[in-house]
């Protein structure tokens, strides 16, 4: 019982973002060596993964897809699993499923192309709503009151790049909502360009975002910008219709 709860706390510590061994265990108030032999444990059986050797731990895989099964979403990282895949296909750069937590998107899953170069994890992380495509297309369909509640907590800025005027905002999200998608180039991370559509319910609420994200120096190709953003609508119009109850669980 003890070590189950002891792997519980882990888990918990993690569900806020990845962090090393030191981090957890001062999160726990457990010695290192033994958050060392619990991460050990979880990881081998899916429930925690270590992106590099020596690197922070994170919910790994096995977690996320009880979770999924088990939500009120009606299992929407499984669903959103085909779609994810479709999309590395055919961009050749990873794709990933967000939800809105508050004044953040949190990354659910992420499926990544077999490449030399990658960006990355970013499952478990929240990051604020107008540094992100995931986040602006959620803004982009909230009302004008709630709209104008986030703008007044304040935008800050994580890069030069970081759009962070109420005004200029205001219209991007206009032109997001009127075109289906939208592109961020290095606004919340330097070195990072992403594109994200929203999953809409049938009163046209965002529900989740899918999003597709590569290293700056080769993605985009300035020729597919407009071709992916169609790729996304396409992802999150399918997922939205099994999410509704109207299409089979396949690509």
């Amino acid at each position: 019982m003890q070590s189950i709860s002891r792997a519980f706390a882990v888990l918990r510590a993690l569900a806020v973002g990845p962090q090393g061994v030191t981090d957890v265990a001062d999160s726990v108030g457990l010695p290192k060596s033994t958050v060392a032999r619990l991460l050990t444990s979880l990881e081998a059986v899916g429930a925690v993964a270590q992106d590099d050797t020596g690197g922070d731990y994170r919910i790994g895989q096995g977690l996320i897809d009880i979770i999924g099964a088990a939500g009120d979403d009606r299992g929407l990282l499984a669903a959103a699993r085909p779609h994810l895949h479709s999309l590395v296909n055919q961009v050749g750069e990873t794709a990933g499923v967000s939800v809105r937590a508050d004044r953040t998107v949190y990354y659910l899953d992420q499926v990544e192309p077999e490449s030399e170069v990658q960006v990355r994890s970013w499952i478990g992380e929240y990051c604020p709503l107008h540094l992100v495509p995931s986040g602006l297309v959620y803004l982009a369909h909230l009302s004008p009151e709630s709209l104008e509640e986030y703008l007044a907590g304040g935008l800050e800025a994580t890069t030069a790049n970081s759009v962070v005027d109420p005004d200029a905002l205001r219209t991007r999200l206009v032109q997001i909502a009127s075109a289906g998608y939208v592109w961020v180039y290095e606004e919340f991370a330097a070195g990072i360009n992403s594109a994200a559509a929203p999953v809409l319910n049938e009163e046209g609420t965002a529900v989740a975002a899918l999003h597709v994200h590569g290293p700056a120096y080769r993605f985009p190709d300035p020729n597919r910008t407009h071709d992916i953003g169609l790729m996304l609508i396409a992802a999150a119009s399918n997922l939205a219709e099994h999410l509704a109850g109207r299409a089979p669980l396949s690509m």
